[in-house]
């Protein structure tokens, strides 16, 4: 009988933990403050600014849980990618992403791009070859190259490569909140954690924008 009291009563105590409320973001730990705080280009939303390049294993990694994220994204808060450019061999995937979002592709082929890099083997950073891949979407190869070449999808690539540049962020994926605090996994060390203290700052900076007393 007690045996299966102490059972009962652990089960209860694990139950409890699970609804428990997550442990509070420490800043220097879970995030950091950025030096000089940015503008947003989100107006009265909430900015949420992503780093990330096509290429990389642990934004691939992460692209699936942060999908699911985004479905639960607060309506005052919004998620703006910005394709890092640290090499040349980084401004390729930055122009695909550009292109796509002057076609009114990104959102159907954004996954698609990390699948051809990493699933399929698919080097998109040949032109020829991303030239083909292309036109197996459905759309036209001419005018997604002339795009792709434009002086202005390079010169929003360049525009990002100095974004990160201005808010210090050395690797990726990289998070900056609402132009003020900055986080990643390599932070908080695990996914499920990140997108904790992405939560709990998108509370923090809606409050500052209230006018109200975050606590911190």
């Amino acid at each position: 009988m007690f045996t299966r009291a102490l059972a009962m009563f652990a089960a209860a105590v694990l139950s409890l933990s699970a609804f428990a409320a997550p442990e509070e973001a420490f800043e220097g730990h879970d995030y950091t403050r950025v030096s000089v705080p940015q503008p947003v280009a989100t107006g009265k939303k909430i900015e949420v600014l992503e780093f990330f390049w096509y290429r990389c294993p642990h934004c691939n990694q992460l692209e699936p849980g942060l999908e699911a994220w985004l479905k639960k994204l607060p309506k005052d808060a919004q998620i703006r990618r910005v394709p890092a450019v640290f090499r040349d061999d980084w401004m390729p995937g930055a122009k695909i992403y550009y292109t796509l979002e002057q076609l009114g592709q990104l959102n159907r082929l954004h996954r698609k791009v990390f699948d051809a890099y990493h699933v399929e083997n698919v080097n998109l950073n040949d032109p020829a070859v991303l030239g083909g891949w292309i036109a197996k979407q459905g759309i036209n190869r001419g005018k997604f190259e002339s795009i792709y070449n434009s002086f202005s999808t390079q010169s929003k690539a360049m525009q990002g490569a100095r974004l990160a540049s201005t808010y210090g962020v050395m690797g990726v994926p990289a998070f900056i909140v609402d132009g003020k605090y900055a986080t990643s996994e390599s932070m908080t060390g695990s996914e499920p954690r990140l997108f904790e203290v992405l939560d709990q700052l998108i509370v923090k900076a809606r409050a500052e924008r209230s006018g109200k007393n975050s606590g911190k």
